[in-house]
């Protein structure tokens, strides 16, 4: 039984895939289900002529502005390997749901534009991924259209996320001249379109293709066979150990769109990404392969399914093995309860799962149960996993119903939305009017969209302005010292906090009263 459930962990393989929006990130992810077998017809982000959406891209806002607003969870079998990807948002905007899907993946794929390089959104994700160790694999897009030159891209990534880089191919051309890859890791060339059978091209010792042939003639192929000798003789050498570590990443070039160098990418990645690894907690590190079920929630989902207006839980099991059915204890409330509904995904897609093993992310139907952060295991035993980041909001409205004959559907509506933990909820001290907060602005056309299309409750939103949000460490607050520059509120757990207008603000405050401690969750360990 051991054995069998070992053999099961170390077949799995969780991973994220990163990038600046537009870099091709879903539209990977989608070619990744095609050679899964997990759909038949890959869409892609902008599918809006022809009606052929991103399968990832589920939600109705995503599909009207081709965009991705929420991390999905994809699921597929790979020859021997069962594949969980989480496809997160790009848009800054959403920062807070990708860096706590980062928590619940055992590496990530970093796609990088190959005319743009680094961009700001990939720099941030990247630096999460360094804080926690995490391997990455670049893999460098769009090289069916002319970009930067690839030795510039490769210093770029060196100097600026300060990695060290292993092209495992390189390619030949670009643009309207890309010929194809040379495959450093298979010895190998991969032709750009041609058909399966003539694809790959064998190399000789010297790393030269075999026999005559046509790619031979062209000058792209003696300059790719100049750089990769510079690679071989002054590059790095490829180290398993710097990979996890998170201090080397492989790179790849390709073509999402054209899904050439992907299946080759996939096969590569498969053999060197590490399987599930032990996670801290309250009793210590935790085995992936030990015995007794664990995980935490990393993410809340409301109405993934329209037609039933239901909850998720998404759930990363850290160790053991998941039977549907079985006893499990809430580590905050100390709870006992039966896991009876659970799901897998992908997408929205979903169907029951009567049986998972640690790497595996699953749904649990969500009653109102469970928070952000919360962890989970098997029987009576209580363990709980680290924090999951907490962002401080920095944009504020004040929402009300536009309908006041429709409270009801509002009130709902709020309180789901905002246990997925995108939009924080705050209310006034006397009025107990509502205030929402949002790391950006994008968050509040996503909440106003989703309260209209799922709760058939239309909104007003007053802009506030950027505030700077502290809690406060005292339990009793003087509600005399609330006023339009230093506004006190209540979270949704009734905790006060106050709202700053600015820094000068924030410090005139603290001066004036050095005995209320302020917090800023974004500090706490």
């Amino acid at each position: 039984m051991a054995n069998n459930l070992e053999r099961e962990v170390n077949s799995r393989r969780t991973f994220a895939i990163i990038s600046h929006p537009d870099a091709g990130k879903t539209t990977l992810t989608e070619k990744l289900l095609l050679f899964g077998g997990a759909i038949r017809d890959a869409g892609t982000v902008k599918g809006k002529k022809t009606g052929k959406y991103a399968t990832s891209d589920w939600m109705e806002i995503e599909k009207q502005r081709g965009i991705s607003v929420t991390s999905s969870v994809m699921q597929f079998q790979y020859e021997d390997f069962r594949i969980n990807i989480l496809d997160t948002p790009g848009h800054q905007d959403f920062s807070e749901d990708t860096y706590r899907t980062l928590m619940a993946v055992d590496s990530a794929v970093m796609i990088i534009d190959s005319a743009k390089g680094i961009e700001e959104q990939t720099l941030k994700l990247f630096k999460v991924c360094r804080m926690r160790g995490i391997p990455i694999f670049t893999f460098i897009n769009k090289l069916d259209r002319q970009g930067r030159q690839p030795l510039e891209l490769l210093a770029e990534i060196e100097e600026v996320l300060d990695i060290e880089t292993y092209p495992m191919n390189w390619p030949i051309g670009m643009g309207k001249e890309f010929y194809g890859i040379y495959d450093r890791h298979y010895n190998r060339i991969e032709q750009f379109r041609t058909d399966d059978e003539s694809r790959f091209l064998p190399l000789d010792d010297n790393g030269e293709v075999i026999g005559e042939h046509p790619i031979k003639q062209t000058g792209l192929y003696d300059q790719a066979l100049e750089e990769v000798l510079l690679l071989d003789e002054a590059g790095n050498e490829f180290s398993v150990e710097k990979l996890n570590e998170g201090a080397m990443t492989p790179v790849f070039f390709g073509s999402a769109l054209t899904t050439f160098g992907v299946q080759t990418f996939l096969e590569t990645y498969l053999e060197f990404a590490p399987p599930p690894q032990p996670r801290k907690s309250s009793n210590g590190e935790i085995d992936p392969a030990s015995q007794g079920f664990s995980g935490f929630v990393f993410k809340i989902q409301a109405n993934m399914n329209p037609a039933h207006r239901d909850r998720i839980a998404f759930v990363r099991i850290c160790s053991g093995e998941f039977e549907r059915g079985m006893s499990v204890t809430l580590a905050r409330t100390e709870k006992q309860f039966k896991l009876s509904q659970s799901t897998q995904f992908l997408a929205d897609d979903r169907s029951t799962v009567n049986k998972a093993v640690s790497g595996d992310i699953i749904g649990l139907y969500d009653t109102g149960t469970y928070q952000i952060g919360d962890s989970i295991a098997e029987g009576k035993k209580i363990i709980k996993y680290e924090k999951l980041p907490q962002f401080t909001p920095e944009l504020f409205v004040r929402v009300t119903a536009k309908n006041v004959m429709k409270q009801k559907s509002f009130h709902k509506g709020i309180h789901q939305l905002v246990q997925e933990g995108a939009v924080q909820l705050f209310k006034t001290y006397r009025m107990e009017d509502y205030i929402l907060g949002a790391v950006g602005q994008l968050q509040f056309e996503v909440f106003v969209h989703r309260m209209k299309n799922e709760y058939n409750s239309d909104v007003i939103i007053e802009p506030m302005g950027s505030k700077i949000a502290r809690w406060i460490e005292n339990d009793r607050i003087d509600e005399s010292l609330s006023s339009q520059r230093s506004l006190l509120v209540k979270d949704r757990f009734d905790n006060p906090v106050f709202l700053f207008e600015n820094e000068f603000a924030l410090r005139w405050f603290t001066d004036k009263n050095p005995s209320i401690q302020l917090r800023d969750p974004m500090e706490i360990d």
